[in-house]
């Protein structure tokens, strides 16, 4: 069975998805997040703006997990797929002392009418529950 997560970003990394421009989600971060090994091909995504509504869905694809990074790992990392990930110079160099990652390829992305949620945290990825889902298990993704 799929697992559900709620994923939140920036406008302007919402927009590339959703023109296609961005098809690996990154995340780095300095210890292990909330989603850091729970995400899975076939896994479904709610994509939200930062401050903003849930307008998107899209299926994880991939999913790769580091561990233990180096600021020369994250290099790679950069070479490797920045294309498909679209950080800009001062993204990268603001992550080159985080030890996790995962980079999530996307899958049937789609747009859908924007519906805002009452979320009041600052977790940028959350693996949702029947407890906690903010009311978007009604949307049916």
């Amino acid at each position: 069975m799929a697992n559900y997560h709620l994923v939140i970003l920036k406008k302007s990394y919402l927009d590339a998805i959703l023109n296609n421009h961005k098809k690996i989600e990154l995340r780095l971060t300095k210890s292990r997040h909330h989603g850091f090994g729970r995400v899975f091909a076939g896994d479904k995504l709610f994509i939200k703006e930062s401050s903003g509504p849930v307008c998107a869905t899209a299926t994880v694809e991939a999913v790769k997990n580091h561990e233990n990074l180096t600021p020369e790992k994250i290099l790679e990392i950069k070479q490797r797929y920045n294309h498909q990930i679209g950080g800009n110079d001062e993204y990268w160099l603001s992550k080159m002392d985080c030890k996790f990652g995962f980079l999530v390829w996307l899958k049937d992305v789609k747009a859908i009418e924007p519906v805002r949620i009452r979320k009041k945290d600052w977790r940028a990825w959350v693996v949702l529950s029947e407890k906690e889902n903010f009311g978007l298990f009604k949307l049916h993704i």
